[in-house]
C-alpha cells in the first residue's frame, strides 16, 4: 500500500510543480514579494523545489545524500535566502524537476514494503529516527508548500492562477 501511495502523490506533487513553473515563463527570476523577511526570489524558489524531494528521498533510501553532510552545519543545510541558489531560466528548472522526480521515483522503487513501514530513517537536519515511509511523505510535502509559495507568487504578479492548478488540473 505505501508504495501505491507514495508513488501517487509523487506524481500529483511534480505534476502540479510542472504546471505551474510553465507559468513562471516571462516572469522576472529576481522578483520577490517583499524585500525583508527572508524571501527567496522566484528563480531561488524554482531551484528549491526542481531540486527538494528526489534528492532527499534518494538520501533517506540509499544514505547517499549528495554531500558531505557530516561536515556541514546548520547554516550549510538551511541557509538563509539570500544565500540560496537560484535558476538561469525556467527551462532549467523544469529539466530539473524531471530530474529530480526520476530520483524520487528510482529510489522508492529501491524500497520493500517491509522498508517503508519499519526501517529507521533520520535526517542531516533532524536526527529523531522516523518510519522511512514517513520520511519520505514528509519530503513529498516539502515538494507542496513550496509548491503552494509558488502558486502564491504567481498570483501576486498577477497570474491566472485557481485551485485547479494547485493540484496538476488546470
Amino acid at each position: 500500500m505505501w508504495h501505491r501511495v507514495l508513488k501517487s502523490e509523487l506524481d500529483g506533487a511534480y505534476r502540479s510543480a510542472a504546471g505551474l513553473m510553465e507559468m513562471c515563463c516571462g516572469l522576472p527570476l529576481d522578483w520577490k514579494p517583499a524585500r525583508e523577511n527572508n524571501w527567496m526570489t522566484l528563480g531561488q524558489l524554482l531551484k528549491h523545489i526542481s531540486n527538494g524531494a528526489g534528492q532527499p528521498i534518494h538520501g533517506f533510501v540509499t544514505g547517499d545524500w549528495g554531500m558531505d553532510v557530516e561536515n556541514m552545519t546548520e547554516e550549510d543545510m538551511l541557509p538563509s535566502a539570500e544565500k540560496m541558489p537560484t535558476v538561469q531560466s525556467v527551462d532549467e528548472a523544469r529539466a530539473a524537476l524531471d530530474a529530480d522526480k526520476e530520483m524520487a521515483v528510482r529510489a522508492l522503487e529501491k524500497c520493500t514494503a517491509e522498508n517503508l513501514y519499519e526501517r529507521p530513517a533520520k535526517a542531516p537536519w533532524d536526527q529523531t529516527e522516523q518510519p522511512l515511509a514517513e520520511r519520505i511523505f514528509q519530503m513529498i510535502e516539502h515538494l507542496n508548500i513550496h509548491k503552494a509559495q509558488l502558486f502564491y507568487y504567481l498570483k501576486l504578479q498577477g497570474k491566472p492562477v485557481n485551485t485547479m492548478h494547485m493540484y496538476g488540473m488546470g
